[in-house]
């Protein structure tokens, strides 16, 4: 009886850890072993080493790739955690027609990415679009742009959408975190002659510091897998300035038919998220506070 007692936990997970494995383990190990291959998904396997890599690393294209993701990433890091956060400390006070807002902000991370797509590129279309129209009627006309199909502002374009997508996301995150910090703590440090910048800067920046590490972690690694919202809109186009790791992963592995050279690239791309993972971890017992708990 004990030892069935004892096996019972194991025999829970038993289902969720065959699924990981499944679904996660084998696909990740079967990539790795695919990069060292000539390999078009079809045909015999060819072995040939670490000519993926090389060729990876002469890539001039890879590397506008990962100069478009590092660009994308921080970006989107970056603009959703400042903007969610400065959503979240007016939300996060109590005054009429809070609820609408914070559900008319939170609404779009409901939708999916083919609605966003089709969304969106009829707000840039350049004809007929919503936002040129808009610039348009207000006087502005000479910021009429083509927002996909210029090279220029088109990564940023995307990168607007994706913004918009997910700051209702965060907002809710940060909501959660200001409303666990402790009101006496405003009030002592009112009492002891503190100002509103001093309170914000000494109290509920560190106190909240965990939602932000978490907030940034999960974005960071997030942003550099992005494949969905770039796709849909813009495909990687115009000339490539669209075109993040993920997409040319997809093109090598179901455009071009080299799965062994897509295999090298998503596994160079975990690497990247790896270390930046690691580095992420690390960092953090240098700025963020759990209170008087081992770290």
């Amino acid at each position: 009886r004990k030892k069935k007692i004892d096996a019972f936990p194991y025999l829970m997970c038993l289902a969720a850890v065959v699924l990981f494995t499944l679904f996660v383990v084998l696909p990740f190990a079967v990539g790795v072993y695919t990069s060292f291959f000539k390999w078009d998904g079809f045909s015999d396997m060819k072995f040939n080493g670490l000519k993926n890599y090389l060729y990876v690393f002469q890539d001039d294209i890879y590397w506008k790739a990962i100069k478009n993701t590092f660009v994308y990433a921080i970006l989107v890091t970056v603009l959703k955690n400042v903007i969610a956060f400065f959503l979240a400390s007016i939300l996060v006070k109590n005054f009429f027609g809070r609820t609408f807002f914070r559900t008319a902000i939170y609404i779009p991370v409901t939708l999916s990415y083919i609605v966003i797509g089709i969304l969106w590129v009829w707000i840039y279309n350049p004809t007929f679009g919503l936002l040129n129209s808009f610039l348009s009627a207000v006087g502005l006309d000479q910021l009429i742009l083509g927002w996909l199909s210029d090279a220029r502002v088109a990564l940023f374009a995307i990168i607007a959408v994706d913004v918009w997508k997910w700051i209702g996301y965060h907002m809710v995150l940060y909501i959660a975190g200001l409303q666990a910090v402790p009101k006496d703590l405003y009030e002592a440090a009112s009492i002891d002659g503190a100002g509103k910048f001093t309170q914000f800067l000494k109290i509920t920046i560190p106190l909240i510091t965990p939602v932000i590490f978490y907030n940034l972690v999960t974005q960071l690694c997030q942003a550099f897998q992005e494949f969905n919202g770039p796709f849909m809109i813009t495909k990687g186009g115009p000339l490539g300035s669209t075109t993040l790791i993920s997409i040319l992963i997809y093109q090598n592995a179901f455009k071009t038919y080299d799965m062994g050279l897509a295999s090298a690239m998503a596994w160079l791309l975990f690497l990247i998220v790896a270390v930046l993972t690691a580095v992420s971890f690390i960092s953090q017992k240098h700025w963020v506070y759990y209170g008087d708990e081992e770290r």
